[in-house]
Parts: C-alpha cells; sequence; structure tokens
C-alpha cells in the first residue's frame, strides 16, 4: 500500500519514472480500475461523500467549481446508490372527454412496453376482424353481380355491381379513417427495461421544449389525417429523470422561465406537458400533470451562483435565487477541489484515471512507466502550485487520447514518454497556438530586446488564457515602454497609457503613480507619463504593475534598464510585491525568447514548476519589495546610487538584500 508522505522530492520525470518502477508499474496494464463510477472519482473525497449522501436521502445537490473536474461524473455515479424497484413507466392516454388534455398514467418498471404491445395486439385484431367483414360483403357482391350477369348477358350488371363494390371499399376507408383503432392505444412517454438502474439525463444545454417536454406541431387538421392529440405529446429531460437525477451543467444560462418552470417541477413533483415554442401546438394540447421526482444535480464554476458584473455595476446572468434557495433548503452545496496534494497515494490515483481513461476510450494503448511519469509531471504544472496535482482530468484526458493517437500511427506497442511530449504540442489550446506564432515572429523580427540596457524600456510577462475552462496558461512577453514629456494641461499632468489593455490592467497604471512620486520624491502632476505596452492583445489583471513602475522611474531619473532581465508582479501602495498568476508560463515564455534572468513575487516561488527543458536555463529571482525590484533592474551608475539614498528612507531592504558595487548580494 502506497505511504501517505509528500513525493515532492521525485519531480523530474526521470525520478518519478524511477519511482513508478519501484512501485511495479511498467505500464497502466498493470493497474486495476474500479467498476463502481463513484469509486473512480478521483480527488473529490468530500464530494463523493456528499452525494452519496444526496442519492441514498433523495436529496438535490450543487456542485461548484472549475470545469473538467469530475462534477458530471460525481452526477452520473449517484444513480448506483438508488433503489431501481422505485422506477415508473408513463404512458399517456387519449381523452375521450376532452382530447386535448390527455390523460397520464404511471405503471410499475418495466411493464409499460408490454401494455403497449398488447394494445396493438387487439388493434390488430379488431382491424383484420372488420377487414375481413367488408371483403366478405365486397366479395358476395362481386359473386352476385357475376351470377346475374351470366343469367342476363347484360353488361351493364358487371359495370353497376363493380362500381357497387368499390363504393363499399372507399366508404369503408372513410369510415377507419375517421375512427382510427391506433387512437386508443395510449403512447410510451417513458420505460424501462426490467431490473434496469435509475435513469442520468444530462439537460445540459437543454431548450425549454427539450427540458419540460413540448407538444408537436400537426399540419392536418381534418380530414381523417389529423394526428390524436396524445401521439404529439414529446416528454422532457425532467420527466425521463423521475426516480432518477436529472444533471444541468451550466445552471444559469438555462432561461429565468425555465428555471422557474423547473424549480415548479421540484416543488410539486410533476409538470404538465404543453406547446413550449411557436412551432409546437402552443397552448391547445396540455396534459395532465406528469410525474417528475428527480434528484437536481445543478453545476457550474462561481459565475453561475454569483452572475457577473456588468458596466453598470449590476450582477447579470446568475443562478436564480429561488432555485439556489429550494436546493439549499433541500439538498447540498459542495464546491469541488481543483488540486490534490502530491503524495504518493495521490499520485497512484493519476495512474488509475489514465488506465480509466484508455479502458474508456478503446482506441488507444496502453502507456509505459515513462509516459505515465510525463503525465504525472504536467499533472504537478497544471496544478500551477508546488506539492499540489491537478484534477483538471478533462484537460489531461485530452493529453492522454493525443498521446495515444500518435502513438497507434507510429505504431508503438506502448505509448512513450516521447509520445506524450508530441501529445503535448498536439493538444495545445488555440491560445498556446497564438503565443507560439507571435513568439516565432518575435524572433524573426528581433521584436524582443534580450542584451544590453535602455532607458524606459522593460520587458513584462503576462498570460493568455481563453477562460476558466482551461488550466494551461501561455505566458508571452510583451515590452512596457515608458516617456516623459512636460504636461500638456495647465491644470495636471496625464497618465497615458496604450495598447489593448484591460480595465484592472488600465487601473493599474493609475495605481503606481502614488508610489512614483512617493520614490522620485517629483510632482508627477507636471509631468504627462505614457505608458505604450506593445503587442498586448488583450493583456489584463494587475500583474504589470512592477513592469510599468519601473519604466517610468527609469524614464523619470534616466537610469537605465537591464533588459536581459523580465519581470512580474504586483505592486501595493507601500510598495510591497504581491503574488499574481501563470508565473510558470511567463516564466518559460522569458526561456523561450532567450532573457536570462526573470523576476517574480517572493510568494510565487512556489509555485515556480518548470518543465524538465528549462531548467538551468534562466535564472528565477524571487522578490518582496519594489527597491529589491529596482537593485536587479536598473544598471549600477550614481543616479542609481543616488535614487537607492533616497529609497533607504522609504523602504526597508527584503530579506537581508544590500546594494553592493555590481548589484544586490545576500547580507
Amino acid at each position: 500500500m502506497a505511504s501517505k508522505e509528500t513525493s515532492s522530492q521525485r519531480n523530474t520525470v526521470a525520478e518519478i519514472r524511477q519511482w513508478l518502477k519501484g512501485k511495479g508499474i511498467n505500464s497502466t496494464a498493470d493497474v486495476k480500475v474500479p467498476k463502481k463510477m463513484m469509486d473512480q472519482v478521483i480527488g473529490q473525497k468530500e464530494g463523493v461523500k456528499v452525494a452519496k449522501k444526496a442519492a441514498e436521502q433523495r436529496r438535490h445537490l450543487l456542485l461548484i467549481g472549475d470545469p473538467g473536474t469530475g462534477k458530471s461524473m460525481i452526477a452520473s455515479s449517484m444513480t448506483e446508490f438508488l433503489p431501481p424497484e422505485e422506477l415508473e413507466d408513463i404512458l399517456v392516454y387519449p381523452n375521450p372527454e376532452d382530447p386535448n388534455e390527455p390523460r397520464i398514467r404511471t405503471i410499475p418498471g418495466g411493464k409499460g412496453r408490454d401494455i403497449i404491445k398488447a394494445q396493438k395486439a387487439q388493434a390488430q385484431i379488431r382491424k383484420e376482424k372488420k377487414n375481413s367483414w367488408k371483403f366478405l360483403i365486397i366479395g358476395a357482391i362481386m359473386v352476385i353481380t357475376v351470377v346475374y350477369f351470366l343469367y342476363e348477358k347484360d353488361i351493364m350488371i358487371l359495370v353497376i355491381g363493380s362500381m357497387i363494390a368499390i363504393g363499399i371499399y372507399f366508404f369503408s376507408r372513410f369510415i377507419s379513417m375517421s375512427k382510427k383503432e391506433d387512437e386508443l392505444i395510449p403512447k410510451l412517454l417513458t420505460g424501462h427495461e426490467r431490473n434496469s438502474k435509475a435513469p442520468f439525463i444530462d439537460a445540459t444545454g437543454a431548450h425549454s421544449g427539450a427540458l419540460l417536454g413540448d407538444v408537436k406541431h400537426d399540419p392536418f387538421q381534418s380530414g381523417g389525417l389529423e394526428t390524436p392529440p396524445h401521439e404529439r405529446v414529446e416528454v422532457g429531460a425532467i420527466h425521463k429523470a423521475h426516480r432518477g437525477v436529472l444533471f444541468i451543467d451550466e445552471i444559469n444560462l438555462l432561461r429565468p422561465e425555465s428555471q422557474q418552470a423547473l424549480l415548479t417541477a421540484m416543488q410539486e413533483k410533476k409538470f404538465s406537458i404543453f406547446g413550449q415554442s411557436e412551432r409546437s401546438a402552443g397552448a391547445m394540447v396540455k396534459t395532465e400533470p406528469v410525474p417528475c421526482d428527480f434528484i437536481l444535480v445543478a453545476a457550474g464554476n462561481l459565475d453561475s451562483v454569483y452572475g457577473r458584473q456588468g458596466p453598470d455595476g449590476e450582477r447579470y446572468g446568475g443562478m436564480h435565487p429561488a432555485l439556489r434557495s429550494r436546493i439549499r433548503g433541500y439538498g447540498y452545496e459542495v464546491y469541488v477541489n481543483t488540486t490534490m496534494k502530491d503524495t504518493e497515494r495521490n499520485r497512484f490515483k493519476v495512474v488509475r484515471f489514465i488506465a480509466q481513461e484508455i479502458r474508456k476510450d478503446g482506441k488507444i494503448g496502453h502507456f509505459d512507466n515513462g509516459a505515465i511519469a510525463e503525465v504525472i509531471r504536467e499533472a504537478q504544472r497544471r496544478a500551477g502550485v508546488r506539492g499540489q496535482l491537478s484534477l483538471r482530468f478533462r484537460e489531461l484526458g485530452g493529453l492522454v487520447r493525443a498521446a495515444g493517437d500518435l502513438s497507434r500511427e507510429l505504431g508503438h506497442k506502448f505509448v512513450t514518454a516521447k509520445d506524450v511530449q508530441a501529445g503535448k504540442v498536439l493538444s495545445r489550446s488555440l491560445e498556446q497556438q497564438v503565443v507560439d506564432h507571435q513568439l516565432k515572429k518575435r524572433k524573426e523580427y528581433s521584436a524582443v530586446t534580450t542584451k544590453g540596457f535602455m532607458v524606459g524600456m522593460v520587458n513584462g510577462l503576462a498570460v493568455m488564457q481563453g477562460d476558466q475552462s482551461m488550466s494551461e496558461m501561455s505566458g508571452i512577453v510583451t515590452r512596457v515602454a515608458a516617456e516623459v514629456t512636460p504636461a500638456s494641461s495647465k491644470e495636471e499632468g496625464r497618465i497615458i497609457a496604450t495598447g489593448s489593455l484591460g480595465e484592472i490592467a488600465k487601473e493599474s497604471v493609475q495605481n503606481v503613480s502614488a508610489l512614483i512620486k512617493k520614490i522620485t520624491g517629483k510632482d508627477i502632476s507636471d509631468y504627462d507619463l505614457h505608458i505604450q505596452f506593445v503587442d498586448t492583445h488583450g493583456v489584463e489583471g494587475d500583474s504589470a504593475s512592477i513592469s510599468i513602475a519601473t519604466a517610468i522611474i527609469s524614464a523619470l531619473e534616466d537610469v537605465p534598464v537591464d533588459m536581459t532581465l523580465a519581470m512580474t508582479g504586483s505592486l501595493s501602495v507601500r510598495g510591497e510585491v504581491l503574488p499574481v498568476g501563470g508565473v510558470t508560463a511567463k516564466i518559460e515564455a522569458a526561456a523561450k525568447v532567450g532573457l536570462q534572468r526573470v523576476l517574480i513575487p517572493r510568494s510565487n516561488l512556489k509555485d515556480v514548476i518548470l518543465e524538465d527543458k528549462y531548467e538551468g536555463k534562466i535564472e528565477v529571482i524571487p522578490v518582496s519589495t519594489f527597491k529589491e525590484v529596482l537593485k536587479y533592474a536598473l544598471m549600477a551608475d550614481i543616479k542609481k546610487e543616488t535614487l537607492f539614498t533616497r529609497l533607504s528612507t522609504l523602504f526597508r531592504d527584503g530579506d537581508g538584500l544590500k546594494l553592493g558595487k555590481k548589484g544586490p548580494q545576500a547580507a
């Protein structure tokens, strides 16, 4: 049995591979996969515990967390704990008293199809009896006609007899069309096989008709061609989930009207089916209430609960308050984990996940221990924090399948470490591909300066991320340029920022002004500060704060900046360097373009998990205060010495650093 101690000492791919060998794992073929889906959920111990309790007690559940962390798997596994003997089949019958209000009947699960089959057989017998009498009469008429014709030798007898027979045939058809035997046969709305497990219905993205049921439009309204109303009734997801689980991901994307109807169905445990759109039967047909006693498992991220803040300050798109209140009052809320501790036990779970994906896919081969080690290392990197493993298994599953496809194309018996490395390139996100193209162009056109010193120019670092559904961040090096000119306005100078910046990034430009005034001792209202973000393309966040402040101070004091260095970090008005996101991706981006050093917040040092190919290629320097940033970034000269004399009265030295002749040194 694996021990629980942390395995952080074994972090390179080679070390992880050696550890796997020591545990007797040569490939995923040696790994057993649990049969129960609930046991296949990884890293969500508390969520699984609550979900099991909710299933056994028939409670609703709200799962909130990042995409790809196992919310749908938890919901699907709940059906394993629901008793199958409680399943019911639902039939809709014609209503002779009011055809526009079909009747609903429920019977024990598994018997619905038998009833339909029996009634169809009875209808067929009745139909055959009517047809036999019809053909008997027509046959008798034709026999009499022929006998009479042979006796009288008059051709008109044959004509008249034939016309009578044809008339009787079509009249009987018209009568049978106006009163079909099939109209008496009920329609099966929901049916189950005998001894089948409780249903799991994924209604994510369903429109109102698919969710709540609908009544199809009938283009033929008369002439004996019309379809009986009960035959046009279409069951909804809430009815299919009767006695089972109804799962809705991104619950906030449901229209408010649908959320209100869902709330009604949860309260009443039954919901009538009627037309939901202009292409359905409208309000003409409405069934009796249809049972829909389901367990609702709603899922989403935090935006699904609170909504998004609009330009006017109001919040939009959140979950309906009454619906959430219903879940809270009659169920549980769970925030799912995004990472788990990097222990030997949890690494075994990642190995098991790979085996599960291979068996689930059925088209890719097993991974050898080198390939497994690469995936574990990638789980470490995507966690974003040292000592953790990512639980965004949907993304890791994409890497597993990409590597498996490449291996199969090459004819390998097992997926190898090289296949996984190639799979990383193949499964890159769109944002990563865009960044790679940009970096290639920047190298071709020398857009990033990596040597010498420049005044008012800083190599900043940023990340591109598509949305919250992806943990991969693509780092990018962006130049931050500053220029100082006399104020154009007689009243006060301005801070002018150019580039495709997000709102938070624009605010960070304003926030550094107080700190700059404090450091330089100059009244910046006498100047216009021009700040340019080159090739930003929608950079957001305040991680460029130290880059902005360094560029402005360099321009104000005319002190050159070391261009072999890049930096990232948020800056408080007191000069503290605060942690930011995506430091690993930023450091790797700096290494790609040939930079030698990178400054990061000291708090982010534990988050740095570089790929093996970047180890030793770039020096990572943690800083705590802006004073440290300037010590490393500015070229040592008389102006810098004068600036630091002023700084010594404003800020403390960070972690025992003192200024030496060649720059900062350990005290």
